[in-house]
This record gives structure tokens, C-alpha cells and sequence, in this order.
């Protein structure tokens, strides 16, 4: 059995769960792997592939943790999919180990097709799964707007330090921040330092979740701590993750007995992390969205004086992708759904604060000038972080073992257990 997969019971409950919510796609090329349909598609002209796709249904399994996300998708999303090309779109939960062991299950089971043509993707995930050959392609290259992406920036043309290789499409890009109230504290930290000596002098008022947004926030830690960024670009090895990991405990080690709780407990999410900064439990929330303030404010989650807040020794910024499962029923449908995303219109209503605040990955200079208007009436209409200031301190990520090892170790840590 592959080394990612997890407890039967547990992997047998998710495909039926899995089938039940997903099944339904349509696809025509039953006899065709899914590498092969793509290869055949990424062959023909677009209006060929959108005719196939046409009528179909498609499920996506991506993270379904953020209701504004949620109703982009379920609403203006699949609205337009509908209307422009009869296209029925599922959206479901999937993400993480459990998405990769979803496909695992599938595979071992010998499925001709899966229960997802869809896949919201990055970093960690995209490196398990294409480890264990979970994804079909290449694909991406051929959307047609696939023109506009911004292929210059490293943030999007590298996924954790990984080549795409044409085997996911970027969608979205975003940057790391704290998020801070200009009332209770109107002279935030600007640097790690500082935020350890505002920590001691103000405890309880200060943690971070146990999810992504959490560990991206120790990554950070890693490169102000550990050298910065270029210590640890390269790839992996046992020598540089040992620096980084001492220099990780060492400042959580000085701070910890003044974090939220003594440190003895961390909020689960983000969503958690905004609901104890809203009720003022905490004096800080962040997110992997530079501009979630934006929108979480106009919601109503957060007080109208909340604002993002970068510090001086970088945050991390990367892009979320969509990729395509080695079984997909329906390729065709997959292909057009993610080319939809990368539209324009698609890609500036995301950018809405009022709807997402979710950057764009597209490099607007390609566009028509009717469209760079757009988005530059929509970014000067916008009260955030100045893009020059994002450009500034934005950092790329590092190979994805960093991450899942900080993750573990950080998990033995809060258990007192040796690292």
C-alpha cells in the first residue's frame, strides 16, 4: 500500500462518502485514460473542447472553510458556467492528506473513473500528488487564457519551489499578514523582534492557528530567524531544516508562556483566529490572504478598524492552482471550468473585496485596455497594502518538506516532546 494512505475504515467511509457527492460527471473518451483524453483535447481547437464539455457536469473537491469563498463559487461561479456553457458545477470539500488519500483509495480499487474532475491544489498537496501519480497532464498550457498569467513572477511560476510542469493551472495569488486593530493597537510590531516584545509585554494577547495559515506563519519565523529565505531555497536537506527548526523553538520558546492560553492551546483555523480578535480576546489575527481584512471587514466578521499589517522581514506570498485527477470523468469540463477562472471577469470579480479580495495571477498589462481599467479602478477604489509594499517583502515559499516537518515537529513541541 502507498505510504499516504490512511486507516481502511477511515479511507472506505471517504469514497462513499466521495461517490455520493460526486458522482455524476459526465465525460465522453470512457476508453482513454485521463492523460490521454487531455493529450487528445489539448489537440483540438478550444470551440472543440467546449463543445464536449458542454451539458456536463463537473465536481471540484476544494477547501470549503471560507463562506465567501463558498458563495463565489456556488453562486456567481457556477451561474455563469451554467449560463455560458450548460455546465453543472459541484463544488465539494476535499483538501490536504485526505484529498490525496481520496485518490489513493481510488486507484488501489482499480475505478476506471473517479468521483472528481477537479482539484483546488498547492505546494504540499501538489507535491504528494504528483509523487503518487494522482494527476493527469500536462493540460494547463493550452487554456486559451492561459495567455495572461503572469508567468513572470516566481510566486506563480513555481509552486513551493516546483516546476507546474503544465499538471495544474495557477488561479489565485496571495501574501501572508497579520491582522491588527488601528484602535487597540496603533503602533503595531513591524518585525519579528519587535512582535516578541510586544508579546511579553501584553500576555494573552497573541497565537496563531494550527492550520496552514499557522505554519506559514512559523515559516516565517524560519527565514527572519534563520538567515532569510535564500538559506533555505534549493530544495531540502536534514542540515538546513535543523538550523531552521532551532531557530523556530527558539523564539516560540522565549514568547510561548505570554501567547493566548499560556500556549497550552491554539485556535483550529483562521475563522477561529478572527472570531477571538472580533471579540477581542487577542489583539492579533492573520491569514494567508493580504487582503481577507478587506473583506471580512465589509462582512462584518471583523470591526471596521482592522487593518493587514506586513512585516519588515517578509511574508510569504504564494498561488493556489487547480489541477485534474488521474481518473477524471470529465476532462473536457475540467479544462473549460479552469480557463473560465482565468478570465478577466473571472479573476476581477475574485478581486472584489465585496466578494473575495483574492489576488489575481493574471499579468494585467496582456490585457485589453478596457480590462486594465478595470483593474485599476477596482485596485485605486481599494484601501489596502500598496502593491509596491507587497512586492517589497513578498517572499516566495520553500520546498514543501519544510513545511510538513514544521508542522509535525511544532505539533511534538506543544506536546512537551523532545524534538
Amino acid at each position: 500500500m502507498s505510504r499516504v494512505v490512511m486507516n481502511a475504515c477511515m479511507l472506505s467511509v471517504l469514497a462513499v462518502a466521495g461517490l455520493a457527492a460526486c458522482g455524476g460527471d459526465r465525460g465522453d473518451a470512457t476508453q482513454l485514460t485521463t492523460t490521454d483524453e487531455l493529450a487528445e483535447l489539448s489537440a483540438l481547437p478550444w470551440d472543440s473542447v467546449v463543445t464536449r464539455a458542454r451539458g456536463t457536469r463537473v465536481t471540484w473537491r476544494m477547501w470549503r472553510g471560507d463562506p465567501a469563498i463558498n458563495a463565489f463559487i456556488d453562486g456567481w461561479v457556477a451561474e455563469q458556467l451554467r449560463e455560458r456553457y450548460e455546465i453543472t458545477l459541484a463544488a465539494v470539500e476535499g483538501q490536504g492528506a485526505e484529498l490525496v488519500n481520496q485518490f489513493v483509495l481510488e486507484r488501489e480499487a482499480g475505478r476506471g473513473r473517479g468521483t472528481a474532475s477537479l482539484v483546488w491544489i498547492n505546494g504540499e498537496t501538489f507535491s504528494q500528488m504528483r509523487a503518487e501519480s494522482l494527476l493527469a497532464g500536462p493540460w494547463a498550457g493550452t487554456l486559451p487564457n492561459s495567455r495572461f498569467v503572469d508567468s513572470a513572477s516566481p510566486i506563480i511560476a513555481r509552486d513551493f519551489e516546483q516546476d507546474p510542469a503544465g499538471f495544474e493551472s495557477p488561479w489565485g495569488a496571495v501574501q501572508f499578514a497579520l491582522i491588527y486593530d488601528t484602535v487597540r493597537t496603533p503602533e503595531p510590531p513591524r518585525t519579528i523582534n519587535e512582535l516578541a516584545d510586544w508579546i511579553r509585554a501584553h500576555p494573552g494577547r497573541f497565537t496563531h492557528d494550527q492550520s496552514f495559515t499557522g505554519v506559514t506563519f512559523l515559516k516565517l519565523l524560519m527565514y527572519a530567524r534563520g538567515g532569510g529565505v535564500e538559506t533555505f531555497a534549493g530544495g531540502f536537506t536534514e542540515e538546513r531544516y535543523a538550523r531552521g527548526r532551532s531557530a523556530v523553538f527558539g523564539w516560540l520558546d522565549s514568547v510561548r508562556g505570554n501567547f493566548w492560553r499560556g500556549g497550552e492551546t491554539y485556535p483550529p483555523d483562521v475563522a477561529a483566529m478572527h472570531r477571538l480578535f472580533a471579540n477581542a480576546e487577542i489583539d492579533f489575527s492573520m491569514s494567508n490572504n493580504q487582503h481577507d481584512v478587506l473583506n471580512k471587514v465589509r462582512q462584518g466578521v471583523l470591526p471596521p478598524t482592522a487593518r493587514a499589517l506586513l512585516l519588515r522581514d517578509g511574508t510569504i506570498a504564494n498561488a493556489h492552482y487547480l489541477g485534474i485527477p488521474f481518473n477524471a470523468p470529465n476532462a473536457a469540463g475540467a479544462m473549460v471550468v479552469a480557463d473560465f477562472l482565468l478570465s478577466p471577469e473571472a479573476q476581477l470579480r475574485k478581486l472584489d473585496p465585496d466578494v473575495w479580495a483574492d489576488g489575481t495571477v493574471l499579468d494585467v498589462s496582456r490585457l485589453s485596455a478596457e480590462w486594465r481599467g478595470r483593474f485599476t479602478a477596482l485596485e485605486q477604489a481599494t484601501v489596502g497594502i500598496p502593491g509596491d509594499s507587497l512586492r517589497r517583502y513578498a517572499r516566495p515559499e520553500v520546498a514543501p518538506t519544510y513545511h510538513e516537518r514544521l508542522q509535525t515537529d511544532w505539533r511534538a513541541w506543544v506536546r512537551g516532546e523532545a524534538r
